[in-house]
């Protein structure tokens, strides 16, 4: 699946490639609910949508699992307005 950010995150490496990442992960959920939306699914592809979604949303759970953390010390490294 194609990112829509085009240039990298202005943030640490490791923040940068996570939150490009959940992103990437974002797009193909927000795919995947729209593909539940079609008209005529058979069951047989109702069935493997869910499944995809599932399997991307559990990917999301354990992929965000230290995210809040790094953009926190993200926020904490950026200077003070006072300092600006």
């Amino acid at each position: 699946m194609i990112s829509s950010i085009q240039q990298p995150i202005p943030v640490n490496s490791t923040l940068s490639t996570l939150l490009t990442e959940l992103g990437e992960e974002c797009e193909k959920v927000v795919f995947l609910l729209s593909q539940l939306k079609l008209a005529n699914l058979t069951d047989d592809q109702k069935g493997d949508i869910l499944a995809e979604l599932t399997g991307s949303i559990c990917h999301l759970h354990v992929h965000t699992e230290d995210l809040p953390g790094l953009i926190e010390d993200e926020i904490l490294a950026l200077p003070d307005e006072e300092e600006s």
